[in-house]
């Protein structure tokens, strides 16, 4: 039998194996990870490509192996549990579908189709998934014939992921086992259930929470965060999926394939237009006291977009919006704070000069004139330039940034004259019952795009930011979100067809040696479920839309 050479890059080692040999055959049980602790060896990079420890080796490879430090690693241990409960489902309540809705700040909202889910049954689910963990049950994968696998999963109950595999027109695809039931979540899983120790169930809504581990510690599951604002903001929709009848990929690439996607278009821009006119009403409901708009969100949630839309709808109710830009209240580069690895910190709230904001927007209130500052990014110091700024009766101040919904940004200034407003793109839309859509990879393609277009920012340089930007998000941003007074939904659900015809030849581009390409494979594939808007359907696109602060063309 011939033989190939394998290079690892966790020891820096060259293996000798025979051709067929499974990655499993030099896997260490544990890496270190960057923080310096030991991880279990979940799944691995052959060639920046992400594959199971079952992966057979046939061809020369350079493989990094890789644990729950590593966001690959996570996605598959995220996959394996939902697997996990879904055995578990199947094995206590075969009568019952399992349905994975969408993430919460402490995992996945799951519910029993078309029923509220008992206390005693997410005990009872809970002590079963403990003991398929037990038993250390492997994790299978088969290759077939898509009309094969499409029978499997109706004949399960799973018409959405019937759908799906419908719509993609594939001869065949790969499907994973797990105690004699077939199932697919779209990416490789860790090779046994014994590698699942940490999870929880927690009781939440009509259904419960599937709890996984935590990024910093993976021996416990993330701290339990109640969030019932966003919770309402996805549940909305939801039912705006469920009224339009597109639930999932498959129904979407259904209705685009038959010639609706301009239809969709329209309903969804004139749906979200009435969502700006609805949150000007809210602000013009308070105008006797409130003077200011603080609007904030994620990156690529569309803040500026938003802004501008509240502040159109703000001046059909005869109401005067004026801008104040937060980034030219960027202290001065010398006073700027470095993040731990010494790189300046543009995203920490220190970064802004708190006092001279808290003071002009005290004097606005108190209906004094302040003078403006224009922050000159490449010098790294703000400047005056003689831009002076009073409030008159009907003049409201609409300001967007990261910070806008943290309280100590203002502390000085009376909260009771602030409306705050959170914008994000949350997308319920699902690929099937058990694989929702990530709503930060939806951001994530939007950022790309835009980047490229207007920044000059390629691809590669954008995926391999999008972990710092993340890490800002959760520090900065999403503990925040309960103290907005409204928060907006941004998502459209034409706008992943939209993405993927600008996306992906951006992500194409990306060569195999770059350490990004794992990430362009995985947004690829993902992209690869969803059939693509076209030129002329794009053209409908109306200029005041959100998307085209992303694409191009936006008028406003």
């Amino acid at each position: 039998m011939d033989t190939i050479t394998i290079y690892c890059v966790n020891d820096g080692k060259e293996y000798s194996l025979p051709e067929g040999s499974r990655l499993s055959s030099i896997a260490p049980k544990t890496i270190m990870g960057k923080d310096g602790k030991e991880y279990p060896v979940l799944a691995a990079l052959a060639d920046h490509e992400l594959k199971d420890l079952n992966f057979p080796l046939f061809y020369p490879h350079r493989v990094e192996f890789i644990g729950y430090c590593h966001p690959e690693g996570r996605r598959c241990y995220l996959r394996s549990l939902s697997f996990l409960l879904q055995r578990a489902v199947r094995k206590l309540f075969p009568e019952k579908t399992l349905k994975i809705n969408h993430s919460l700040p402490s995992g996945y909202y799951c519910k029993f189709r078309g029923e509220h889910v008992a206390d005693e049954d997410i005990m009872r689910l809970r002590e079963e998934m403990r003991r398929l963990v037990a038993l250390d049950l492997p994790f299978t994968r088969e290759k077939m014939r898509s009309e094969e696998a499409t029978a499997i999963f109706r004949a399960q109950g799973q018409p959405l992921k019937a759908a799906l595999q419908e719509s993609l027109g594939s001869y065949f695809c790969s499907v994973y086992y797990l105690d004699g039931v077939a199932d697919d979540f779209y990416g490789p899983l860790v090779p046994s259930t014994g590698y699942l120790k940490v999870f929880d169930l927690m009781p939440f809504h009509h259904g419960f929470c599937l709890q996984y581990p935590s990024d910093d510690d993976i021996s416990r599951t993330i701290p339990r965060q109640k969030q019932k604002k966003l919770t309402v903001t996805l549940k909305e929709y939801g039912y705006w999926c469920k009224a339009t009848g597109v639930v999932s990929v498959g129904a979407l690439n259904k209705l685009l394939l038959s010639g609706g996607a301009v239809q969709l278009i329209n309903l969804c821009e004139a749906r979200q237009e009435r969502f700006y006119a609805e949150l000007a009403n809210k602000v013009a409901a308070v105008k006797d006291h409130v003077k200011i708009v603080f609007l904030a969100g994620p990156s690529s949630s569309g803040k500026t977009s938003s802004s501008l839309r509240v502040a159109q709808q703000l001046k059909v109710l005869e109401m005067n919006p004026k801008v104040i830009e937060l980034d030219n209240y960027f202290v001065s580069r010398e006073r700027t704070p470095k993040d731990a690895n010494g790189n300046y910190d543009f995203e920490a709230l220190e970064a802004m000069d708190l006092e001279l904001l808290g003071n002009h927007l005290n004097t606005l209130l108190a209906g004094g004139e302040v003078e403006l500052p224009r922050y000159d990014f490449k010098q790294g110091k703000p400047f005056f330039e003689g831009k002076m700024m009073r409030l008159e009766e009907n003049d409201i101040l609409v300001m967007e940034g990261i910070h806008a919904l943290d309280p100590a940004m203002v502390p000085s200034v009376d909260q009771s004259r602030i409306y705050r407003i959170y914008a994000s793109a949350l997308t319920s839309l699902k690929l099937d019952e058990n694989c929702c859509i990530s709503t930060t990879d939806n951001r994530l393609l939007r950022r790309m795009v835009r980047d490229n277009r207007v920044r000059g920012i390629t691809p590669e340089e954008t995926l391999q930011r999008w972990p710092s930007v993340r890490r800002g998000e959760n520090h900065y941003i999403f503990p925040f979100q309960e103290n907005a007074d409204s928060q907006f939904n941004t998502a459209l659900l034409y706008e992943l067809p939209m993405l993927r015809y600008y996306a992906e030849p951006l992500l194409r581009r990306i060569q195999p040696s770059s350490p990004a390409y794992a990430e362009a494979v995985r947004l690829l594939k993902f992209l690869s479920y969803i059939v693509p808007l076209q030129p002329e359907e794009i053209a409908a696109i109306p200029p005041t839309s959100i998307l085209r602060e992303f694409i191009g063309g936006q008028t406003l």
